[in-house]
């Protein structure tokens, strides 16, 4: 037997199932709105700024940051600071080489060992002034030495580029660690074009040592009378070096003649055409791109170069791959400092394509000698002009 219902409850439940159908034509109630947001969303952190620090140089060139987050600085007249960390303040560092500053010699790169905090050790390249039958002369040199407090001591030269010629320009001079802690030395042609392609010189070429000046052993081989050392040749003026982050292999940037600026994948054995072939222009002719040096194409018999700048110049410099947190953005990117053009420039990378180019604080007016990324992520340049900036949000 089945109970029966009350009236006035069967009337009520009817009701209750009317509306919750939205019977008879009603509208059906409205969604209940989500909570409002007690918290407002971040604000954006905004775009980079390319800040001027305190501190004055004089014809800064190279830079690396120690453990405390202080800055050795080289500068070209032949002396080496420390930069506080803060970019206020800078001490002078005794100890430095005797330099050959003519022309665009001196007090070059620094780089620390590897094993910095153990052996204390810094990397210095600069141009050596030749004495007895080489008077007169200079050529690209590196010397190691002990940090202690502001004071380089115990000097010793672990490699000479061969041979000492006169003239001051295109001494190459970067200095990077390989991620077998041996040392990539880069070298210009001492703007002689041929000695690029002659294996019996270390001129226009790319040289790799062990931190005490030996040979690795696994150095390519070039053949007999070939000079002990070489990594790679056919370089013009390889002004800015950088290990890439993911692959290891040495990317460098090298100075065209009229245009021709290019960045390339310094690999063993390889031969990348100068001065027999380039995308830039004999000095003299019209700068164009009709007037290519050896039609400009350099594969196959060279390597052909990942990007280049034509038909203007920008004489790239100092390099750096961006790993940083500060700027997410950038992930990747490869920052190339321009001295003629007085830029940062930014290149964005597929694999070892370079996919897009952009010219960045081209308004600062300075010619961005050296590029570095430090640990808080801010991009840190050198100019000409003798100023530290810091590129920040």
């Amino acid at each position: 037997m089945t109970a029966s219902i009350p009236r006035s409850l069967s009337l009520l439940l009817g009701l209750v199932l009317l509306a919750g159908c939205g019977g008879g034509g009603g509208t059906a109630a409205a969604p209940t709105p989500p909570p409002v947001a007690t918290t407002p969303p971040p604000v954006p952190s905004g775009p980079p700024r390319a800040t001027v620090q305190p501190v004055q140089l004089s014809s800064p060139w190279g830079l690396a940051q120690l453990p405390d987050g202080s800055w050795l600085v080289t500068q070209r007249a032949g002396s080496v600071v420390r930069v506080s960390a803060d970019y206020n303040t800078s001490q002078p560092v005794s100890g430095a080489p005797v330099v050959d500053s003519a022309g665009q010699g001196g007090l070059l790169d620094v780089a620390l060992d590897p094993d910095f905090t153990s052996t204390g050790h810094v990397f210095l390249s600069y141009s050596e002034p030749g004495s007895g039958a080489e008077a007169g002369r200079s050529g690209t040199a590196v010397a190691r030495a002990q940090l202690v407090g502001n004071a380089l001591q115990g000097l010793t030269v672990i490699f000479r580029q061969a041979p000492k010629v006169s003239g001051g320009g295109h001494y190459g001079s970067r200095l990077v660690f390989g991620r077998d802690k041996t040392l990539f030395i880069t070298l210009g042609d001492r703007q002689l074009g041929s000695p690029a392609q002659d294996l019996a010189q270390t001129l226009g070429k790319v040289v790799r040592v062990n931190r005490d000046g030996s040979l690795p052993t696994d150095n390519p081989s070039f053949g007999a009378g070939a000079r002990p050392g070489l990594w790679s040749l056919g370089h013009r003026n390889p002004q800015g070096a950088a290990l890439h982050p993911s692959t290891g292999e040495l990317w460098v940037s090298e100075h065209g003649s009229q245009g021709g600026d290019e960045i390339n994948i310094a690999r063993a054995g390889a031969n990348y055409g100068w001065p027999m072939v380039s995308y830039g222009c004999n000095y003299g002719d019209p700068v164009g791109t009709a007037c290519a040096i050896g039609g400009g194409t350099h594969a196959p018999r060279f390597v052909e170069p990942l990007t280049w700048w034509v038909p203007t110049s920008i004489a790239p410099a100092g390099m750096a791959f961006y790993e940083g947190a500060l700027f997410p953005e950038w992930q990747g990117n490869l920052f190339v400092g321009a001295l003629a053009g007085q830029a940062l420039w930014r290149l964005t990378l597929s694999g070892n394509s370079v996919t897009a180019r952009e010219k960045l604080f081209d308004d600062l007016g300075q010619r961005i000698r050296a590029v570095k990324v430090a640990p808080d992520g801010a991009l840190v340049l050198l100019t000409d002009g003798g100023r530290l900036i810091r590129v920040a949000r």
